[in-house]
């Protein structure tokens, strides 16, 4: 009995024992099996797969290829990066070119010239008075975001330095670019698609001429050997929808292209007599800071604007950008090129209401004309005899749509020349022969509507020293401003009057603390500047005489 106990004892733990040992079998074998399936999946074969190749479809050159890259690779050689610097000023006070700051307020176009709009209440660069001007970027001094909000800035007595676009129109150097990425700089540089990319701003250039109605500058680089040049296209030609190509330098990333289209014609951002001359096309190519003065494309790799403005709340691209169209730059650039570096527009010196209203429309039976709202006393409206609420609604029997219509042609118009204008007076249709006017003098006598027409006798020392002319003021200026002086007539552009600010319509009452109170004054204390003395204007703003005196100047060289 004992020993049948012992044998089943004995196979029991025989039983348990082999069961253990397959178990133990099982599990080993279960982990190689496990470790052999993840060894394979780290050992991939891919034995099967096929290389891939670069494919040469040798398509002919005319035939399936990208006509943005074709224009990019046409055009791009012409197309320039701008660095511009301005140097601290000494004096905290300086104003801008346009007297920003403190003590005395932009003086803009004068509200009774030929061409205003409106009362002539005009914008303030890229600020805008309203909600919907207040998203413009890159106007006049706005594009690059380095300047205080009135368009100035010190520097804190450092050195700034700003970056824009351009792009050679002339193999000897001559380049289109926007005025603000000029303006107020005492350094300009232009580097070419083939200098070599170092910290080398560029070679050094000059400005040629400018237009603050057009943002437009003409500036030139010295070429030892003829430079790739585009060509100008008809900007009246293109068409809403019309593909475009822009390249410039956003952001300093030089050679940026970038493609849209058309999306709207004739587009005025800034309102009344600011946007006057400021007709653009508006696109959706990506416009950022730094494209200023770059060149908007056509299909046919043509320049048909120059991009200039861009609408954004976040001071980048929004879809929404501005191009000065090419057929006014063709005329700005030539006026620019021209001996006198100016442009001239003719005015007959009105004020003019832009639309009618339809009471107006059915009292005088007319759906279209510019009704006169003001006429500056011994200007040429005023000597042709035309009065406030006259209806201006021909020139030379052309029918007059607006005021925008009547802005172009008679600022097309030479100074000197005559035109024959019909409009209606009392329901009746008349007509009077007007001779044009340089619309800059007919600005500068805004100041001194009653003055003598004479011309001056005499010569004038500031015109070589300075840069400008003068005339005395009348006794009913003098006694609005509260003090005698002599009123800028015209301003070289490039000028040391230029540099410092000085534009036509403010007077000048004192020169380094020696009273200006006439021509013979001013005349006696310009003669004795030299190269190299410090100058400082005292000058007064007919227009804000509430302001007081300001004073600017700099080291005449």
């Amino acid at each position: 009995m004992k020993s049948l106990i012992e044998r089943l004892r004995t196979r029991r733990l025989a039983s348990i024992f082999v069961l253990l040992s397959t178990l133990s079998v099982a599990i080993v074998g279960g982990s190689f099996l496990a470790h052999g399936v993840r060894g394979q999946e780290k050992q991939n074969s891919s034995t099967d797969a096929t290389p891939l190749k670069v494919s040469n479809s040798n398509l002919p050159s005319n035939e399936f290829q990208n006509v943005f890259a074709k224009i990019a690779k046409q055009v791009g050689p012409a197309v320039v990066n701008i660095n511009t610097q301005t140097l601290p000023k000494q004096s905290a006070n300086r104003p801008g070119r346009r007297f920003h700051g403190r003590n005395m307020p932009n003086p803009q176009a004068p509200p009774d010239g030929d061409d205003d709009q409106d009362g002539g209440q005009g914008g303030q660069g890229g600020q805008g008075g309203d909600q919907g001007q207040q998203g413009f970027q890159d106007f006049f001094n706005r594009f690059f975001g380095q300047q205080g909000p009135d368009g100035d800035d010190d520097g804190g007595g450092q050195v700034r330095e700003s970056l824009g676009s351009g792009f050679i129109v002339d193999a000897k150097g001559y380049i289109i670019t926007n005025n603000h990425v000029v303006d107020k700089a005492d350094k300009i540089y232009v580097k070419l698609s083939t200098d070599p990319d170092s910290q080398d701003l560029g070679r050094p250039a000059r400005v040629i001429g400018v237009d603050k109605a057009t943002d437009l500058a003409v500036i030139k680089i010295d070429a030892p050997s003829a430079l790739p040049t585009v060509k100008l296209g008809n900007s009246e030609q293109v068409q809403v929808g019309d593909w475009v190509e822009a390249i410039g330098s956003p952001f300093a990333l030089a050679q940026t292209v970038t493609a849209g289209i058309i999306s709207a014609k004739n587009r005025t951002i800034e309102p009344g007599a600011s946007g006057q001359f400021q007709h653009f096309l508006q696109t959706d190519a990506a416009i950022n800071p730094g494209n200023s003065g770059g060149p908007l494309l056509n299909m046919a790799g043509e320049v048909i604007g120059v991009n200039t403005a861009i609408y954004t709340q976040s001071a980048g691209y929004q879809g929404i950008g501005f191009a000065m169209p090419s057929n006014t730059v063709v005329d700005i650039y030539n006026d620019l090129i021209s001996p006198s570096h100016k442009v001239v527009r003719g005015s007959i010196g009105i004020q003019f209401k832009q639309g009618l209203s339809g009471a107006v429309n059915r009292v005088y039976g007319f759906k279209n004309g510019v009704l006169v709202q003001q006429v500056q006393p011994n200007g040429p409206a005023a000597k042709a005899g035309l009065k406030p609420g006259d209806i201006i609604t021909t020139i030379d029997g052309r029918q007059i749509k607006d005021g925008d219509d009547l802005v172009s042609e008679i600022a097309s118009r030479r100074p000197g020349s005559s035109i024959r204008l019909g409009f209606v007076r009392d329901g009746k249709p008349q007509d009077a022969t007007v001779t044009i006017g340089d619309r800059d003098q007919v600005f500068a006598d805004l100041g001194n509507p009653q003055r003598n027409d004479q011309p001056e006798e005499g010569g004038n020392a500031g015109e070589s020293k300075l840069g400008i002319m003068v005339r005395d003021v009348s006794p009913e200026m003098a006694n609005k401003i509260k003090h005698p002086g002599v009123v800028v007539q015209s301003v070289r552009t490039g000028s040391f009057a230029d540099l410092q600010g000085l534009e036509p319509g403010l007077v000048i009452i004192r020169i380094n603390k020696q009273d200006t109170g006439n021509r013979d004054q001013f005349n006696a204390v310009v003669s004795k500047l030299k190269s190299g003395d410090d100058v400082v204007f005292e000058v007064v703003d007919p227009r804000h005489p509430e302001l007081g005196i300001n004073y600017v100047g700099g080291t005449l060289q």
